[in-house]
């Protein structure tokens, strides 16, 4: 493993000088700048910018002296919530570097560069140009690559070496470790306090000691943060985003600004990615496409797909319906991106070729024209482009459930989401008739809506009723299908339905039902009508 640790060490300045300037006021952009918060009810740096640091202030001395000292001091109060989003943003950015970066608040960064370090000219490289870059964006950074997350975090906060080379042995990361004073370890500073009253300054002073007393001292978690260090352990990294399993990108020496330009070049990255995906056996169920452009700000667009894709063309389209409607949002290029990345976030097995819908949609079932999407897709095409131009969680599908209440019989899922492991794939047979016709209603109300009734004899049909203010007289019937309460979730006043399939004077047909038992069951029995035929 081959980690790359940044340290911000002026974040909480960095982000205030970055804001706009008052034109008229240049003079205070001169002045040094310094960070406050209230620490044990006093008033305290905690972060200064470069000029103040040069004219002698320091993190954690108290506010009054500090202006004492310098009576231009800018002063401004921490907000650790904006630091964290400020810091978050940068962690998205550097996944340009590698897709496995994480944040290490509240002034770091970790990134795992393990075979990622070629392609920008090898490691040493690689450090030199995340630092340059982020100095031009107008942070103070400083950086180390190292085999593990907590030595490298360790050499960029406290030491002068910046890269630990590929191949350093056991006995050689001891040695660097050794060198690094005992505030590397960030313990807390009652035990750093008792380190130094018995003259253990630096970290091999803790590696020649004998283990077990200086565990007992320090705790388990100074130990383990000992053997990090020190190469004897490794500490995982958790990255923002899960790195996707399929992934191809392409870098420009200056950035694209034409949506012309994007969208070509997410063609060629969709054929690309398509080559990997068909290598594999395997289809896209989820792709993201991230824009990195060249001033630091990141864009993303995802879409998921209704079943295994790797066609390149339609994953094209998918990509362009959503980039429509960044555009349509107002898509700011900025300086232009400059490296573009298409990944495939979820993957599934696609061992058959892919065949298209060929049947016509009617439109009195679907709404649209009796045609097939202008890419020659199908229903499945449909679906994703739908999803892509609306969002995925606003194209849903309907999947049988087994319960036997209507309004939890189905379930609603975003229709790219993959079918729940325990649908009840026949369910929908015990709702036909011996003709094929539906026993329940297409359209089923979220609620069901009361209505006054008029029945001959307590448990027979209603004679007529009245609904939304309308009078329908009763011409045919069937039923009642008796429907009783879950005992085992209900709560103790549910009351059992009796259904009925009835059809006015009119032709219209509706599902009513009166739910409690004449009785037998202590409320009176009210009516209602729970859907439409």
């Amino acid at each position: 493993m081959r980690c790359l640790a940044l340290f911000l060490p002026r974040l909480p300045t960095d982000r205030l000088s970055r804001r706009p300037q008052p034109k008229n006021a240049p003079s205070e952009t001169e002045a040094p700048l310094a960070v406050w918060a209230k620490l044990g009810g006093a008033e305290r740096l905690t972060a200064v910018d470069a000029r103040a640091a040069a004219a002698g202030l320091v993190p954690g001395m108290a506010v009054a002296d500090a202006r004492a000292m310098r009576p231009a001091l800018r002063l401004a109060e921490a907000d650790l919530k904006a630091d964290a989003e400020l810091l978050g943003r940068i962690a998205d950015w550097c996944r340009r570097f590698t897709p496995l970066a994480a944040t290490d608040p509240p002034d770091g960064l970790l990134m795992d560069v393990t075979g990622a370090a070629h392609l920008f000219g090898g490691e040493a490289a690689l450090l030199t140009e995340v630092e340059r870059r982020l100095a031009a964006q107008g942070f103070a950074a400083r950086g180390a690559i190292a085999p593990g997350p907590a030595l490298a975090r360790a050499l960029a906060r406290f030491s002068r070496l910046r890269h630990v080379a590929e191949g350093t042995t056991q006995a050689e990361l001891e040695a660097i470790a050794a060198r690094l004073p005992v505030a590397a370890l960030e313990l807390d500073p009652a035990a750093r306090h008792r380190l130094d009253r018995a003259g253990l300054r630096s970290v091999g002073d803790l590696l020649a000691r004998p283990r077990a007393p200086l565990a007992a001292r320090l705790g388990t978690k100074a130990m383990a943060r000992l053997d990090a260090i020190a190469g004897r352990s490794r500490e995982p990294i958790s990255p923002r985003f899960e790195a996707p399993d399929f992934m191809a990108e392409r870098r420009f020496p200056e950035g694209l600004t034409r949506q012309e330009d994007i969208e070509r070049t997410l063609n060629g990255l969709a054929r690309e990615l398509c080559l990997l995906l068909e290598r594999h056996g395997v289809g896209a169920r989820a792709l993201e496409a991230v824009f990195y452009r060249v001033d630091g700000a990141v864009a993303h667009i995802e879409t998921g797909t209704s079943r295994p894709l790797r066609d390149p063309e339609t994953i094209a389209l998918l990509l362009r319906e959503r980039l429509a409607v960044l555009a349509e949002e107002g898509l700011d290029t900025g300086y232009g991106y400059d490296v573009l990345r298409l990944g495939a976030a979820r993957v599934e097995r696609c061992d058959t070729p892919q065949e298209h819908f060929e049947e016509h949609f009617e439109e009195r079932h679907l709404g649209l024209a009796e045609r097939k999407s202008e890419n020659g897709g199908g229903l499945d095409d449909l679906v994703d482009r739908l999803g892509a131009r609306l969002g995925p969680r606003r194209v849903l599908r309907v999947y049988p459930q087994a319960s036997h209440l209507p309004e939890l019989a189905v379930a609603l899922r975003p229709a790219s989401a993959p079918a729940p492991a325990a649908m009840e794939a026949a369910a929908p047979s015990r709702y036909l008739r011996e003709n094929g016709a539906p026993s329940r209603p297409l359209r089923l109300f979220e609620q069901p809506e009361p209505i006054e009734a008029v029945a001959l004899t307590p448990d027979g049909p209603p004679l007529r009723f009245r609904w939304r203010r309308l009078l329908h007289e009763l011409a045919a019937y069937e039923g009642p299908e008796r429907i009783a309460p879950q005992w085992w979730s209900a709560p103790a006043d549910a009351a059992t339905r009796d259904y009925f399939y009835v059809e006015d004077r009119e032709g219209q047909r509706f599902w009513l039902f009166r739910e409690g038992l004449f009785g037998r069951e202590s409320a009176p029995p009210r009516w209602f009508v729970h859907g439409l035929f």
